[in-house]
């Protein structure tokens, strides 16, 4: 078995270097052998191979001019080489570079050149037959341009490791170091390529595009890198496409129809030039035109699709081209290109042919002609000037790839530099061992390059990483159409560095952008329409999440960029605007000082102090008079001082609620109060029972004194003031912000316990019942005395408010809280003072007249006239009754009358006596009243 296996080698080595004619290869000796693998067709022509014969080999068709460039920048970098006095001095690079012909195939039927030479001597095979020819062995191969090209030559040179370092294959299966053994190369993987267009998508705020990948090693991985990059942006892919330069037209037409009906306006595509062209033509012919292409390097700047008569489709085409690189003297080699004089290098033949569009002498291709096969040209004789005619040949505007295939054969010399300088015991083989350069093998080289680091000329640092992959950049280009030919111009509009961080490696120069080749302005590539700031994204249902409904922010969240996925939610102490565009800081709010109504209830408070003050400077002034002397005057000063201080009280609920504050309003409130209806309830209280005395003694006196009086009121007032100890004890009022409403927040107080105010205001209420259960029984007193009607009226007018306050309070929110508690202390208070003590200032103040001993001494007789009037009438009744039951109903009864008799001399001013006159029936009977000064005060 392993002699057939070596067999088959032998015959495919000899087959190929057989086969290969002079018009396949450009080829040049050397001490060590370099191996080339170059595009210099885009294709090979279809042909059915039905094996009625021999099969011939296939035959490579449109020359690529750009592919012929990479292989001038080879042969001229290792011209630079072998012209070096420093770079390996006295030894020669020789070459074999070959045509791929963009094809697995025919870059395999090069491979196995370069391989067979390599291992004749290792496989023992010159029994067999004498192999070497004097041929050196391929060290390291430069190539190949595609990814699916280099995948399949990277599998056959790695069994050898035999170096490939690739200058223009990008897919990232190829860092698989595993599989890949002896793969390097001078472009970055797509893996950052891939992350580089979903960057520039996002960039644009694009969500909706198509993707077209060529169906190979280099589109596949490509495109699925892609699409990992989408899902993780939240970007949509409406068609993912698979395109190949062999597909056949019905299907070119079905992918142009699809594409034509979506609604995606951007088309990003991860495939080379030969591969896309199929598609391009298509929709040149259709003059689809409305669409941005996303091109990825393998076609950025591509001739095949770079020409004038696609314009109107691809112009404005955002593509990623490689990092250009100055290669001095380059320019000038290339035009020094003609067919006598580079013997060596026979695709220089062709190349003249198709850029003059001619025949050389005695050219095969001029035979065919002849037979027919191709449309006739004139000769040429190789002397034309190349500079004189048109040629992406000569595209000196940036060199690109042609730089990467000169990084490459500088990197091989450098490694074999090294392996020329090594000292012994430095080297990095079997113990600290070097490589002799004269007997070297390609693993050695391998072995050195994955080491090599250094610095070219230009000052870069050059070395590969862990997946033999060189660092470099990209470079973002659009297509404008040239203003003085129409030819196509790649303009640089940004940068994308790799090796940066994140939100930093993209750079784009929007204003030398020109969309579709004349617009400036973006175009709009997504599913739905933007949505608005104030609104968010909604989903669709069966629609991808790129397809979205606008709707708006709830309130207290907002939104202030457009298609925003969430409505954000406004802090706690912010609410959100009208149109949901931004949170503004919630307007804080409590009953202020500064306020309106705030400064009304202020007032109020201010004029109740003012009048009871006043009222108590009348009282002291006049504290001598009847009036004064019969309303209890030193009960009436604690009265008119607690009144002050249920209206001082209403003061420290206006203003921003602060912990003290809040623990201070209530008690003074419920505490003042407490007081002020203490002294009117003992007051009233100790009158009524003098009255309905049926003669005053010195027990009355003794209880009812003054001591006793301010006991009372003093234990009545205790009660209230251990319940707000309790309350401030237990679960103290505390200020809070209350956030409930959606645009202000309300500082309140947060009372502790509603049941502590609750007894509180319990209590206020059960002494204003009984107050007012007294003032009603003793409201037929001598007004003089006591003010019971006013009284029952002031009494009426606090349960009044208090019931209203209590459902008012707990229906209310924010400062009106606080203003009803205000409002109730208020009126509750003005009707206190105004029933109580206003008749008797104006009395006072405007009835001098009635402020006088005697006015009160004739009030005090006729109000006890009419006591006895309705007693005696009383009695009387019931002895009718009596003496009727016992004279039965013939005996007549004697009518009887009782009258009391006044004239206007009764009550004599001067006289100082009183003889009211009552009559009974049949005679009169005289009762006289007379009070010493000192004892009607003790009864007062």
């Amino acid at each position: 078995m392993r002699l057939v296996l070596y067999y088959l080698i032998v015959l495919g080595s000899s087959y190929v270097i057989s086969t290969y004619g002079p018009h396949q290869r450009a080829q040049m000796t050397g001490d060590i052998l370099l191996g080339g693998l170059f595009p210099i067709h885009f294709g090979v022509a279809s042909k059915d191979q039905d094996l009625a014969a021999r099969p011939e080999s296939t035959q490579c068709v449109r020359f690529n001019f750009r592919g012929f460039r990479w292989l001038q920048a080879m042969i001229f970098a290792i011209d630079e080489i072998n012209n070096s006095s420093t770079l390996l001095p006295n030894i020669t690079l020789g070459y074999r570079i070959f045509d791929t012909c963009n094809t697995v195939s025919k870059a395999l039927e090069a491979t196995l050149s370069f391989v067979a030479q390599n291992k004749i001597d290792s496989l023992n095979l010159d029994e067999f037959c004498n192999c070497t020819d004097h041929i050196p062995a391929t060290i390291a191969v430069v190539g190949a341009a595609g990814s699916a090209v280099s995948t399949a030559v990277a599998n056959l040179l790695g069994l050898f490791y035999i170096p490939q370092i690739s200058y223009a294959s990008s897919s990232r299966l190829l860092s698989n170091k595993n599989q890949y053994k002896s793969f390097m190369r001078t472009i970055p993987t797509d893996e950052y390529q891939a992350t580089a267009m979903a960057d520039v998508i996002e960039y644009f705020e694009w969500n909706w595009v198509i993707a077209v990948a060529s169906d190979d090693d280099y589109g596949r991985p490509g495109i699925e890198k892609f699409e990992k990059e989408m899902e993780e942006r939240d970007i949509c892919i409406h068609l993912n496409e698979l395109i190949s330069q062999y597909f056949e037209d019905h299907e070119i037409q079905a992918l142009a129809d699809r594409i034509e009906n979506s609604t995606a306006k951007v088309i990003v595509v991860f495939a080379s030039g030969p591969d896309i062209e199929p598609l391009i033509k298509e929709m040149v012919r259709r003059n689809i035109t409305d669409r941005i292409w996303l091109a990825s390097e393998a076609w950025a700047s591509s001739s095949l699709i770079a020409k004038p008569e696609y314009l109107d489709v691809v112009a404005g085409t955002i593509g990623f081209a490689l990092k250009a690189g100055h290669i001095p003297g380059l320019r000038e080699f290339l035009q020094q290109v003609q067919p006598k004089r580079d013997s060596h290098n026979e695709f220089v033949r062709e190349f003249w042919e198709e850029t003059f569009n001619c025949y050389l002498e005695d050219s095969q291709r001029q035979q065919e002609s002849e037979n027919g096969s191709t449309s006739f040209r004139p000769l040429c004789t190789g002397e034309e000037d190349i500079t004189s005619v048109e040629t992406p040949y000569l595209d000196y505007t940036h060199f690109r790839i042609s730089y990467n295939v000169y990084v490459a054969v500088y990197s091989i010399a450098q490694a074999l530099q090294d392996i020329l300088t090594c000292t012994p015991g430095h080297g990095l083989f079997a113990n600290n061992s070097c490589a002799d350069i004269k007997k070297m093998e390609a693993w050695q080289a391998l072995k050195q390059l994955r080491h090599l680091n250094y610095t070219n000329s230009m000052g870069e640092k050059m070395h590969f990483d862990e997946n033999s992959d060189m660092a470099s950049n990209y470079t973002i280009i659009n297509w404008h159409r040239s203003a003085e030919d129409g030819s196509v111009v790649f303009e640089d509009v940004g940068y994308y560095s790799m090796h940066v961080k994140r939100g930093a490696k993209l750079f784009i120069d929007k204003t030398k952008i020109l969309w579709n080749g004349y617009s400036s302005e973006a175009p709009f590539s997504n599913c739905s329409e933007d949505c608005e700031p104030g609104t968010r994204k909604g989903i669709i249902d069966s629609m991808p999440t790129c397809c979205f409904e606008c709707t708006e922010c709830s309130d207290g969240e907002y939104s202030n960029h457009k298609d925003a996925s969430v409505c954000t939610k406004c802090p706690y102490n912010s609410w959100s605007n009208g149109n949901h565009t931004f949170c503004f800081l919630k307007e804080i709010e409590f009953l202020s000082w500064t306020e309106p109504f705030g400064i009304a209830l202020a007032i109020c408070a201010v004029l109740g102090v003012l009048l009871t003050a006043f009222v108590i400077g009348v009282f002291v002034r006049f504290r001598n008079t009847p009036i004064v002397k019969a309303t209890n005057r030193e009960l009436s000063y604690v009265l008119l001082f607690s009144l002050i201080c249920c209206f001082s009280s209403s003061l420290i609920f206006i203003g921003e609620p602060e912990d003290w504050t809040c623990r201070l309003r209530q008690p003074a409130f419920g505490i003042s109060f407490v007081l002020c209806i203490s002294c009117i309830l003992v007051k009233t209280n100790r009158v009524l029972l003098v009255f309905e005395a049926k003669m005053p003694t010195s027990l009355h006196r003794k209880w009812w004194g003054l001591n006793l009086q301010f006991l009372l009121v003093f234990l009545c007032t205790f009660v209230q003031v251990m319940i707000c100890v309790v309350w401030l004890y237990n679960a103290p009022p505390s200020s809070r912000k209350n956030h409930d409403i959606d645009e202000i927040i309300f500082i309140t107080c947060n009372e502790g316990s509603v049941m502590a105010l609750g007894f509180l205001i319990g209590y206020t209420c059960l002494l204003a019942a009984i107050c007012f259960f007294f003032a009603f029984k003793s409201r037929n007193l001598p007004e003089n005395f006591t003010e019971a009607k006013f009284i029952t009226f002031s009494m009426l007018i606090f349960f009044i408010v208090w019931i209203s306050f209590i459902p008012a309070y707990f229906s209310t929110y924010g400062k009106f809280v606080s203003a009803v508690e205000v409002i109730a202390i208020l009126a509750s208070s003005f009707g206190m003072l105004a029933c109580i003590f206003f008749n008797k200032v104006y009395i006072i103040l405007f009835k001098p007249f009635r402020n006088t001993i005697e006015e009160v001494r004739c009030s005090t007789a006729a109000h006890a006239f009419k006591v006895a009037a309705k007693a005696t009438l009383k009695h009387n009744t019931a002895a009718r009754k009596k003496s009727g039951s016992i004279g039965g109903s013939s005996a007549s009864t004697p009518s009887s009358s009782i009258s009391l008799k006044t004239n206007g001399n009764d009550c004599d001013a001067t006289s100082g006596k009183h003889k009211p006159r009552v009559s009974f029936g049949s005679g009169t009977v005289t009762l006289s009243l007379s009070f010493e000064e000192s004892r009607r005060s003790s009864l007062m």
